[in-house]
Parts: C-alpha cells; structure tokens; sequence
C-alpha cells in the first residue's frame, strides 16, 4: 500500500507546490512509483509537470464531483497524465476546481470526496503526493482526511512560523474527528540563504520549537528552481547538478530512510 503525503501550509509563497513537484519528482527518479495530485485551483503542480491544464477533458473536480459512495462512478485512468519520468504521473487541476468549494458544501460526506476517488490507486503507487491549496478549505481537508501524513513547508524568512499554529491546530482537530492515524511527516525549512542571519535564525528557532520533526535537508532559494516550471520540467530533468535538485534529491532520501526506520521499529 502506498504511502499518501499531503503537502500543507496556508500560507502562500513557502515553497508548496515547488516541493510537491520536486519531492514527486525526486521519488520518481529513484524508481518508486509516484502519482501527483494537484488540489489547488490555479493548477501549477500539473502545468509545473508539462501538462497543458487548459486543454483538459478530465482533472481532479471531475473526480471529486462525481465519484460516489462505494468510490465508484468514475474512471481514474482517464484522470491520469503520463510525465517525463517513467515512474511519475499526475492529476492535474485546473480552475474549475475553484467552484469545487461551493458544490461539495451541500453533499453529503463531502469531507471524504478524495478518499473515495483514488481508493483504488493505493496499491498501484509507493508514494502519493497531494499539493494542497494555500488555505486551510475544504479541498484542504479533504487532503487531510485522506493523507497518512503532512509535509508542512516553512520558508525561512521573518513571520515564518506565525500561522503554523492554526495549521497544528487543524492537524489535531482531523486526528480527533476524520483521520486518528494522521501524523505530521515533518517540517521543511525552504528558500534558505546561508549568507542571511535572518534565514539562520529561523531554522535554529524551527529547530528548537519542533525538534526532530524539522527534516535535516535544507531547500536553498535556487534560482533554476524558479525557472524549471516555465518549461515545464521539475528540476531534476531541468538543471541535474543544481542546488534546487541537490536539495530535493536530499529530501526524498531522508524521506525514504524515515520510512525504512519506522518499518524496522
């Protein structure tokens, strides 16, 4: 059974969707089997992958809206986009996934939608990555309800780590209520400058507030990691030996050895 991975913060500009891209992709270029859900309306994780979003018969809201309750009433393989990378595919979004919010208030178990459409594909993928919107919404929760864990990016500049507390307070109110299994994979200190005192001061103070929930690999601010979505590429087909790749190549190793650790436990 794959593992699902939802990546959350409600704060817009920290490095979600950049991580969702390239942790997928990451994954992907060492072999595991990778599927990239895109949650988020403006639709970058599919257009960051070479998906044309606009040009889209079937995305993510067509999954939601329609699946029923047994998981039935669609077919995910139509839902699923090929990439570069052998081992990564994704559901992409696009805008029509806005009006999402407003129809599923009304539906009954609205909070379940996603766990309900990609039920089946547990078993055909390692890893589940699901970029979730910048807000804590119900596509967010729906995210959450179905994740085993959260991966919460933290950029490493001033009024970082205010609001993370909302997003912990959300995390427990989903274990008390919709998922007691949901664990908190761990906290990504982004956009690092070593050359900033500022930067330094907040991953000594991220460190030290969340101890060894703080992943030990550090995401540079790279300038090709901000041009690889222009083109379509994640980084790891975009700039090999870049700081960007080297960055998340790291994360997914130390991603992969806290799932070796916790299986030998």
């Amino acid at each position: 059974m794959g593992r699902i991975l939802a990546i959350a913060n409600q704060k817009g500009g920290v490095g979600k969707t950049t991580t969702a891209i390239n942790l997928s992709a990451s994954l992907a270029a060492g072999e595991s089997k990778t599927l990239l859900i895109d949650m988020d309306p403006q639709g970058n994780a599919g257009s960051g992958l070479g998906v044309p979003i606009r040009d889209l018969e079937c995305s993510i809201y067509d999954m939601l809206l329609n699946v029923d309750e047994a998981g039935a009433g669609i077919d995910v393989a139509s839902f699923l986009h090929r990439t570069e990378l052998k081992f990564l595919d994704v559901i992409p979004s696009n805008r029509d996934l806005a009006g999402a919010e407003i129809e599923l208030v009304s539906m009954e178990g609205r909070e379940f939608r996603l766990s309900r459409a990609i039920s089946c594909l547990r078993e055909k993928y390692d890893h589940i990555i699901i970029d979730c919107p910048p807000a804590l919404s119900l596509l967010t929760i729906n995210a959450l309800v179905v994740a085993d864990a959260v991966i919460v990016p933290l950029q490493c500049e001033y009024f970082a780590l205010e609001g993370i507390s909302e997003l912990m307070n959300t995390i427990e109110l989903i274990r008390g209520s919709l998922n007691p299994t949901l664990a908190l994979e761990g906290i990504l200190l982004t956009m690092f400058d070593s050359r900033m005192s500022l930067a330094n001061q907040v991953v000594e103070e991220a460190r030290t507030h969340f101890g060894d929930h703080v992943f030990k690999t550090l995401i540079p601010r790279n300038v090709r990691l901000s041009e690889c979505p222009s083109f379509g590429k994640p980084i790891v087909l975009y700039d090999l030996r870049s700081k960007g790749c080297e960055g998340y190549l790291s994360l997914a190793s130390e991603l992969l050895q806290r799932e070796a650790a916790r299986k030998v436990a």
